[in-house]
Formats: structure tokens, sequence, C-alpha cells
């Protein structure tokens, strides 16, 4: 267990930690070029593409989950 917290959760948490810091910056409020405030951004729709992701992560799963079983 000690080993597993020194080999990979302690360098995965500083790694998260960071990273956080850059997720934080923001940039200027003020459009260099016009000089006046910055639009606000278009929203993206989530689209099928991330419905595949899913189903495929749970495909995925569910494939592991037999192989397990058919294994014990």
């Amino acid at each position: 267990m000690k080993s597993f917290l020194l080999k990979k959760l302690l360098p995965s948490l500083l790694m998260v930690a960071a990273t956080t810091v850059f997720a934080f910056a923001q940039g200027s409020s003020d459009d260099p070029d016009t000089g006046g405030p910055v639009p606000a951004p278009v929203n993206v729709p989530i689209d099928g593409g991330v419905s595949l992701l899913l189903a495929g992560g749970v495909a995925f799963g569910v494939k592991q989950l037999r192989n397990r079983r058919r294994k014990a």
C-alpha cells in the first residue's frame, strides 16, 4: 500500500495540483483590437460524439467485467 501511495497516487495528485494553477488563469477583459470588452463565447452543443464515447466506455467496462467473471 505504501509503494502505491509513493509511486502512483502522490505524483498524480501533485501533477493535478500543479496544473490547476494554469486552469484558473484569466485573460485580459479588453479586446486588444477594438479596445472594448471581449464578447461572450458561443456555447457549443454536446453532440453525438460524446454519447458515442460514453457508450464505448460502458461497452468496454461490461466486457472487462465479463472477462473477470470467466477467469474466476
